[in-house]
């Protein structure tokens, strides 16, 4: 019953860890997306082309003018003082539908744009997460190989003063030390300079201080290459912006061809007439409709509109199929790299366990006799390797899965 309960309790606490790391990676996440410049920028270009579909789907304005005779006509009913005229031109019908329907295609575009700028964002985050946690985890690594080494050469010195070991054991001991404060300044160096990248992402002073988990969460890509696949056809955003451009061109030619059709106008005309003369009508006002087309009579100019959409159609055709084929080798290679990285896990967890079961004996080997003292650091530099290693694969993995969920639109 015991032994249940600590197992309960165990996996509450990683349970608790966990949500701990996916809430704090989160909380980066959701701060770049709101301060990020590029991903702002990317949305306030998609609000701007939502505000052409009103403008595209509006009649031109009305015009309205007004005429003085400095010289009245006379005319039976009497002098024409002044002339108002109000005129309106309607396009073709369906002309403004097409209008709109580019600018709509077009903003959804934008729209495309602006996620995958959110999801680039989201992965560089990721990524550079990731490499902070793996500058960490060296660092980490690094000083407990200090602190050992100095376990050794306290252990070296006793054996040199009872003349079982030799004075060149402390130095090997040194020279490694030496090496490995060295590395220590290394990791500190790009702790800093990923610092200030993760900041500058996120929109936030450059001496902001950055929290990382003590241990990375191991996520699984649960999707096969195929299904991978398929996802990325239908919600990688950059094929999707792709489609909207392609569809923008579809309807710019409908628009182009319908341009071609004459415009229709309708107007209303007002005279004011001066009284004068014996006319029974003299001082009436005078009114008049008119209506009238618009004559499309250059057609080389609205052919070539059309032709300039079709073309367009065909680049963007081009630029889908080009981008589709990008795409799919990414995702292989990622998709390598992340097969890899699981078996370099394994590789490294059993690798660091030989190796320290090998020190283990080598210990008790030097303390008995004083010999293998060499071959105690040869293989410590071996644990120190595995150890970054199983990290880098760590977080190697877990950079693959956030690529590709980058690839699918996530």
């Amino acid at each position: 019953m015991k032994n249940r309960i600590c197992i309960l309790l165990i996996f509450l606490l990683a349970g608790m860890f966990l949500r701990a790391q996916d809430s704090l990676l989160y909380h980066y996440l959701n701060t770049a997306s709101q301060n990020n410049p590029e991903v702002k920028a990317r949305f306030y270009e998609y609000r701007a082309a939502l505000e052409k579909i009103p403008q595209a789907g509006t009649l031109p304005d009305p015009k309205l003018a007004f005429g003085y005779f400095i010289s009245p006509v006379e005319t039976r009913n009497g002098p024409q003082n002044a002339k108002i005229s109000l005129t309106q031109m309607f396009p073709w019908f369906g002309t403004l539908d097409a209008k709109k329907a580019v600018a709509a295609s077009r903003a959804k575009a934008k729209y495309e744009a602006f996620e995958d700028a959110k999801s680039k964002l989201f992965f560089d985050v990721k990524a550079v997460y990731y490499d902070l946690y793996f500058i960490r985890k060296n660092i980490a690594i690094i000083r407990e190989n200090i602190e050992l080494l100095k376990t050794f050469k306290r252990l070296a010195l006793i054996k040199i003063e009872s003349g079982k070991s030799s004075a060149v054991d402390a130095l090997r001991i040194a020279m490694e030390m030496n090496d490995m404060t060295n590395k220590l300044a290394l990791w500190r160096d790009k702790w800093l300079v990923n610092v200030v990248k993760f900041n500058h992402l996120l929109n936030l002073d450059e001496q902001d201080s950055i929290a990382v988990p003590e241990r990375l969460r191991e996520d699984d890509f649960l999707l096969s290459k195929e299904a991978a696949l398929d996802s990325i056809a239908h919600f990688n955003h950059r094929l999707k912006r792709l489609d909207f451009l392609q569809e923008s061109f579809v309807n710019q030619e409908e628009w182009s061809r319908r341009q071609g059709y004459p415009d229709v106008l309708l107007g209303l005309d007002y005279a004011a007439i001066g009284r004068s003369g014996a006319s029974p009508s003299a001082g009436r006002d005078a009114l008049m409709l008119k209506v009238g087309i618009s004559i499309p009579l250059y057609r080389k100019k609205y052919a070539a509109m059309v032709q300039e959409a079709k073309f367009n159609q065909l680049a963007a055709k081009e630029k889908q199929h080009n981008a589709s084929h990008l795409v799919s080798d990414l995702l292989e290679k990622t998709f390598a790299g992340y097969e890899d990285a699981v078996r370099r896990i394994a590789l490294y967890h059993e690798q660091t366990e030989l190796a320290n079961r090998t020190i283990k004996l080598l210990e008790d080997e030097y303390a008995n006799s004083g010999k293998s003292f060499e071959e105690i650091l040869r293989m410590q530099r071996k644990v120190l390797q595995y150890e970054v290693a199983l990290e880098k694969a760590r977080t190697d993995k877990q950079a693959a899965i956030a690529f590709m969920e980058f690839l699918m639109g996530n």
